[in-house]
């Protein structure tokens, strides 16, 4: 019974509406009448701009994060690794879920990969950490999030299975289940990506600066 109010307590941490909240405070508007009609920080990134997207996309994360750390009210799975792995799981599960669902916005919401990365960042850091390279290495080199998520999202199971071998099978599959989600739910993404239509966010400006006066010269 305790563990499932932690659940339901996760679900509505990750309902919070940090896109819409920060929209409709700073700029009047329902990020979701815009660009991809998602509440999250891709598109946040892409109709408001890098500053307002970092802030949507830190608060994301830090929703993702909370809810796992739920764990800590019930004292027995303190010295229980196993089980707490698993009601870890199970926390962070409902905060992507209330991301992606939010009961405080209309059940619309966004991707929940910030809120998962966030999930994974409390579970098993090494990992994520892991993750994160990859997405600011993709993000550097193209400025596409949506391929950064992707590839990022690709890596968790090969750095579960395969990298660093854990042992948990409910982790694995996880892993597993996390990268075909995120390749489902970006399809649209891929085929614009292949188009050659794929909103690139609004950093490194300047370096595409100069490398567009390269070009020039």
């Amino acid at each position: 019974m305790k563990e499932l109010a932690l659940i339901i307590v996760s679900y509505l941490i990750g309902s919070i509406p940090t896109a819409l909240l920060v929209s409709k405070r700073f700029f009047g508007i329902d990020i979701r009448d815009y660009g991809s009609g998602n509440m999250g920080a891709t598109n946040t990134f892409r109709v408001l701009g890098s500053r307002y997207g970092t802030i949507v996309m830190v608060f994301d994360i830090l929703k993702g994060m909370a809810a796992v750390m739920l764990y800590n009210f019930l004292p027995f799975y303190l010295h229980h690794e196993l089980e707490r792995t698993n009601l870890m799981l199970g926390l962070g599960s409902a905060a992507v879920v209330g991301h992606i669902f939010p009961i405080f916005a209309g059940f619309r919401g966004g991707k929940g990969v910030a809120t998962l990365l966030g999930m994974i960042l409390a579970i098993q850091p090494v990992i994520a950490g892991s993750c994160i390279g990859i997405f600011a290495l993709v993000l550097y080199l193209t400025r596409y999030v949506s391929l950064s998520s992707i590839l990022a999202a690709i890596s968790l199971p090969i750095c579960v299975l395969w990298i660093w071998n854990e042992n948990e099978l409910l982790y694995r599959l996880f892993a597993l289940i996390v990268a075909i989600l995120v390749i489902v739910t970006h399809q649209k993404n891929i085929g614009r990506i292949l188009r050659g239509v794929e909103s690139r966010i609004p950093i490194f400006k300047n370096r595409d600066r100069r490398k567009s006066r390269r070009h020039q010269d």
